[in-house]
């Protein structure tokens, strides 16, 4: 396949997708009414739950995900992940949100911070941008990129133009994510879609996205940005008890 950027081709393929799908979603949601829109959004809460519920279950150990998810909550909120992203949206929403014709207050925020959660968690993300930053290889963001764009759509047609910015979050999380590959290529050679630490990330980043398709239900708003940790945790915790012999 052509390398447009070494390392980064997959991430800002997914970048462009994002924008291009959010461009047509806020084309078609001006002719949506809000029930129609919300409905939308319901929907696609209930293919976040299968996808979530089908990732969490490919655990070979609870424990490890269970850990985690406890463990990573700690640090998220020690961190502040949820407020410095609502940060980031209520600033985007401030600078951009009326030039980009965002009427309704905070909608800006909850589009861009739920969207930047969905597109950011899973196996396709990380392992993709590794694979993308160790040999150039995008095909897992190519793939990604493709879902993303088409998702893109439904979620701008209902979330609106922070849907957009979203493109934003994707280009600097997956990018950082390359370049730490490129920098810590020995130590990522190894890993591979059947690896057992990645087996307990994609079911651990199953169960985070379970709290972002809750809050597309409209079930409870969880604070799911402070569970993002808990995705790096996982594999750690697998590499750790590797190391002593359990």
């Amino acid at each position: 396949m052509p390398v447009l950027i070494p390392g980064l081709t997959g991430t800002l393929l997914n970048t462009i997708t994002v924008a291009l799908g959010s461009l047509i979603g806020l084309f078609i949601g001006q002719r949506l009414n809000q029930n129609t829109q919300r409905t939308v959004l319901h929907g696609l809460g209930l293919v976040t739950l299968v996808v979530a519920m089908s990732n969490a279950l490919t655990t070979q150990n609870i424990l490890i995900p269970l850990f985690a998810v406890a463990i990573g909550a700690i640090l998220g909120e020690w961190m502040q992940i949820e407020e410095q992203l609502d940060r980031l949206g209520r600033w985007l929403e401030a600078r951009f949100g009326a030039q980009l014709g965002e009427k309704e207050e905070g909608r800006l925020v909850r589009g861009f911070v739920t969207t930047s959660l969905v597109y950011c968690v899973g196996p396709l993300t990380i392992i993709g941008a590794i694979q993308d930053g160790l040999i150039n290889n995008y095909e897992f963001l190519l793939l990604k990129a493709i879902l993303d764009g088409f998702a893109s759509i439904a979620f701008a047609a209902s979330l609106g133009v922070g849907v957009l910015l979203s493109a934003i979050t994707v280009f600097l999380f997956q990018g950082a994510l390359a370049l730490a590959a490129m920098a810590f290529g020995g130590v990522l050679g190894g890993i591979s879609a059947e690896h057992p630490a990645v087996i307990e990330m994609t079911a651990t980043g199953g169960i985070v996205l379970l709290s972002i398709a809750f809050l597309l239900l409209d079930i409870k708003r969880l604070r799911a940005a402070n569970f993002l940790p808990a995705i790096f945790l996982a594999p750690l915790l697998v590499l750790l008890l590797q190391w002593l012999g359990w």
